[in-house]
């Protein structure tokens, strides 16, 4: 059972690699999307998708005739969408992490688009002043979640990133990136892979570390079969 992340801010590479090891017939692999986006989803539940609608169909509440009786209305229905929004969000990671489960037992080796453990990581996506359902997601994850047995971590700078994708500010894709690297230094499995270079050259690399993982996963079902 082998998984591999493919993870950095945006820019650096991870749709267009995840292509095309999807269209290469040099591994033996299954994709699973597994960012916060859930339009992107391959995978997904369909209360994700209910959700999904409710957000951007969402209006403001007509006023109560008594209206000091709005603030408290106001504090419950938040209060009941934050927790909604959270057993949703816990479901859905863990219905992906299922899936991935399943595929691995099938004897591929699962291929993830961004990862949920550095997408919701502190040094990554911590803001002052968090709701308090969003920290408890964050420390259901970080304690429960497993996590990939690769990590390849698709590296470059700040501005090179920017000139790619012109959507996020040099400073903020440069804080993000060295937040990956920080969550890196404590995760097994992590590998930095310089993206700076032509795709090609990353993607050649990138396939033989994941053709390095499935070989080792076969010798050492081998060993154990003797």
């Amino acid at each position: 059972m082998r998984s591999v992340a493919l993870i950095g801010p945006d820019g650096a590479g991870k749709t267009t690699l995840s292509h095309m090891l999807r269209q290469s017939s040099a591994t033996r692999l299954k994709y699973i999307y597994m960012g916060v986006e859930t339009p992107k989803s391959n995978i997904t539940l369909p209360t994700s998708r209910l959700i999904e609608r409710l957000k951007r169909g969402r209006r403001a509440p007509a006023a109560p005739a008594d209206d000091s009786a709005l603030p408290a209305r106001r504090t419950i229905g938040a209060t009941a969408w934050a927790l909604a929004r959270l057993a949703n969000r816990l479901a859905e990671e863990w219905f992906r992490q299922a899936a991935s489960w399943y595929y691995q037992l099938r004897g591929f080796t699962v291929l993830y688009d961004r990862h949920f453990l550095f997408d919701f990581a502190p040094e990554i996506a911590a803001y002052a002043g968090e709701s308090l359902d969003k920290r408890i997601h964050r420390w259901c994850l970080s304690t429960f979640y497993p996590r990939p047995d690769l990590t390849l971590f698709l590296d470059a700078p700040g501005t090179l990133l920017f000139d790619r994708k012109r959507e996020l500010s040099v400073a903020e894709l440069e804080r993000r990136r060295q937040g990956f690297l920080q969550v890196g230094r404590r995760t097994p499995g992590f590998v930095r892979v310089d993206a700076t270079r032509p795709v090609e050259v990353v993607y050649d690399e990138v396939v033989g570390y994941i053709n390095a993982l499935s070989s080792n996963a076969y010798s050492s079902r081998s060993r154990g079969s003797q």
